[in-house]
Parts: structure tokens; C-alpha cells; sequence
């Protein structure tokens, strides 16, 4: 089953739900020293949690940009695709692109698009059009 993040009417594909699970453990493990939503609430624990409303876009779209900065310094072999067990490792393991160099750019959506880029737009839209940005499965 797939997942996707949703603005109105569109839905840009993720991936898997373990995918979008790696993505956000890998930005709490290595960014929020305190525990999953302790630095960045509204997207650990809203966002993740299936529904952000568009009122607090803004704010989430900076602390991602912020994110994605801070990810640059973090070497792909750093990755955690699971929070709840960091031994777990990706259906790949370890064979990488040559093109995936850091963790700001490890996560390939399953359309072959950035993760990051593709949250960036979304939250975009959603605090410009005034929609909530959803998870959805299909």
C-alpha cells in the first residue's frame, strides 16, 4: 500500500508507509535529542501523525528547510529506518546511487522525485490555497 502527502484535490505519491516511517525517524534520531517531537511538534506529531492544518505551514515548511540544512551532515550510511529498532536496515541495504551523497538527499520518492522537495511543495500549497496537508493511503 502506498502513501502520499495530500493538498486539496492532489495527493504526490511517498511510497511505502515504511519509507515515510524511515524519513521521519531518520530527522528525529539524528535532530531531536530529546525524543520524536520535542523539537519540531507540529511535524513529528501532527503531520506524522496524519493532518497538519494549513494554518501552521509556514512554521513546519521553515523547520523543514531547517531539516533538510542539518541532514547535509549526516552521511547516507547514517540513515534510520526505524526508530523503534535502529538495527533495522533498508530493503537495499547499502547499495546506493552514486547520486545519494547525505542524508538531505537519501529519500527518493517512489516517482523518483526529492522527499524533501515534495514536502517543500506541498506545504507551499497548503499555506498559499489555506487546505490542511494530509497523509493518505491508497
Amino acid at each position: 500500500m502506498a502513501v502520499g502527502f495530500k493538498v486539496g484535490n492532489i495527493i504526490d505519491e511517498v511510497g511505502t508507509h515504511d519509507f515515510l516511517h524511515a524519513f521521519f525517524s531518520t530527522m528525529s534520531y539524528h535532530l531531536e535529542p530529546n525524543g520524536w517531537g520535542s523539537r519540531y511538534p507540529e511535524l513529528m506529531n501532527e503531520l506524522y501523525q496524519g493532518k497538519l492544518d494549513s494554518s501552521k505551514a509556514w512554521k513546519v515548511l521553515k523547520d523543514v528547510e531547517a531539516i533538510r540544512l542539518e541532514l547535509k551532515r549526516h552521511l547516507p550510511r547514517e540513515v534510520v529506518w526505524d526508530i523503534e529498532d535502529i538495527n533495522k536496515v533498508p530493503p537495499w541495504g547499502n547499495e546506493l546511487s552514486s547520486e545519494i551523497t547525505d542524508l538531505s538527499n537519501y529519500f527518493v520518492t517512489s516517482t523518483g522525485r526529492d522527499l524533501f522537495g515534495v514536502l517543500i511543495e506541498c506545504l507551499t500549497a497548503s499555506a498559499g490555497d489555506g487546505d490542511d496537508v494530509t497523509i493518505e493511503s491508497y
